[in-house]
C-alpha cells in the first residue's frame, strides 16, 4: 500500500466488547482507519470484520503484527493475556495502545514498557480518563489554585457482577477480581491529581477463589493529602469522584472515569457545571485513539498525556493493593 496522506491506520488484537466499542470510536474519527484485526480464531476474527467493516482479518495475533501497512494495534484481551498479545506486536515493530490495566502485576509491565524502551516504539496505556478533556480541563483548574491546595480525592467503582466460580472475574489466574478491572480507574484518578503515594493500606473482602469483590483503599501522601477509594463486583457504587482542595472542591458525576462535566465550587460563589465539547465524538475512546494518532505524527514513542513511568506508578500501587488484602496471581 502506497501513503498519500499521514493516516494513521490501526489493527486492533481481540474481538469482544471493548474492541467493537474502540471501533465504532475509530470510524467517527478524522486521521483513522481501521485496517485489520487479529484473532486466534480466525472464524472470530472474520465476523468481527464483517460487522465493522475492517478490510483484512487474521487468524492469529502474528499475522496482524506482520501486516506492513499496520501503524499501530489496539490490544483489547482481557489483562492477562496483555503482555503476550503486545509483546508480539512491539517485537514486530508496531506501535501499541493496550488496554488498562497494563498488566497482571509491576514486574510484567516493567518487562513490556522495557520492550517498548528497547525497541525504540510506541506504546501507551488505554487510560482513556488521562486523555478525557473534561479531565484535561479538570487538571488545569487545579494546577490553576481554583480549589487552593489539595487535600483529598475520593473515587469509587462497584457495579453488580454475579457471576459464577468459572468466570474470569473470579479465576486468579485470569486476574479476576475488582480491583484490576474497576479499581484501576479509582487508582489511576488518583495518581493523576496527587502522584504516587508515600502511605498504601487496604481492606478487601475475598471471594472462595481468593480474588478480591470488594475493596477498600486509603493513600497517604507527603502533603498531607490523602485519597480514599474503593471498588467492587458486589455492589453499584455511585461511580464518582471528588477533588477537594483548601478553597473549593471539584466533584465529576457518575461516570466519572469518561465525564462530559464536572461542577466546580468555590467559597462565596455558586456551583458552575464545566462542560467541554468533545471533537471526536462516540463514547469516550475517540480522545485516546487521537492522542496516540497524535504521538505517532510527531514521532514521539511516549503519550506526555499517559507517561509510562506514570503506568508504572499505577501498577506498583495495584500491587500494593494486593499484598495488603492477599490476593496473588500466579506468577506474581
Amino acid at each position: 500500500m502506497t501513503r498519500t496522506d499521514d493516516t494513521i491506520r490501526w489493527g486492533i488484537l481481540a474481538t469482544g466488547g471493548i474492541a467493537a466499542a474502540f471501533a465504532r470510536d475509530l470510524a467517527a474519527l478524522p486521521g483513522g482507519e481501521l485496517l485489520a484485526v487479529g484473532s486466534r480464531s480466525p472464524r472470530s476474527a472474520r465476523r468481527f470484520a464483517d460487522e465493522h467493516g475492517v478490510p483484512r482479518a487474521y487468524g492469529s495475533w502474528a499475522e496482524l503484527a506482520a501486516d506492513p501497512d499496520v501503524d499501530v494495534v489496539y490490544v483489547a484481551t482481557p489483562h492477562s493475556a496483555h503482555l503476550e498479545a503486545a509483546a508480539v506486536c512491539l517485537e514486530a515493530g508496531k506501535a501499541v495502545l493496550c488496554e488498562k490495566p497494563l498488566t497482571l502485576n509491576l514486574a510484567q509491565a516493567r518487562e513490556m514498557v522495557g520492550l517498548a524502551r528497547r525497541r525504540g516504539v510506541f506504546l501507551m496505556e488505554a487510560m482513556w480518563t488521562y486523555c478525557n478533556p473534561v479531565v484535561r480541563r479538570m487538571l488545569e483548574l487545579v494546577a490553576d489554585g481554583a480549589i487552593g491546595e489539595v487535600r483529598s480525592v475520593h473515587a469509587d467503582f462497584g457495579i453488580v457482577a454475579p457471576v459464577d466460580a468459572s468466570h474470569r472475574l473470579r479465576d486468579p489466574r485470569l486476574g479476576g477480581g475488582a480491583l484490576l478491572d474497576l479499581g484501576v480507574y479509582p487508582v489511576s484518578f488518583a495518581h493523576l491529581v496527587l502522584g504516587e503515594p508515600s502511605s498504601v493500606a487496604a481492606w478487601a473482602h475475598l471471594t472462595p477463589e481468593g480474588v478480591d469483590e470488594t475493596t477498600g483503599v486509603l493513600l497517604g501522601y507527603d502533603s498531607g493529602a490523602v485519597a480514599t477509594l474503593s471498588c467492587s463486583i458486589a455492589s453499584a457504587s455511585p461511580t464518582v469522584a471528588a477533588v477537594s482542595g483548601t478553597r473549593g472542591r471539584i466533584e465529576l458525576p457518575h461516570g466519572f472515569f469518561a465525564p462530559e462535566s464536572f461542577v466546580l465550587h468555590r467559597g462565596g460563589r455558586e456551583a458552575e457545571e464545566v462542560r467541554v465539547p468533545r471533537a471526536e465524538g462516540g463514547t469516550g475512546y475517540g480522545p485516546e485513539a487521537a492522542e496516540v494518532m497524535r504521538c505517532l505524527r510527531e514521532k514521539e514513542t511516549e503519550s506526555p498525556l499517559v507517561p509510562l513511568d506514570g503506568t508504572l506508578a499505577v501498577m506498583a500501587t495495584l500491587d500494593a493493593v494486593r499484598e495488603r488484602v492477599g490476593v496473588r496471581y500466579p506468577g506474581d
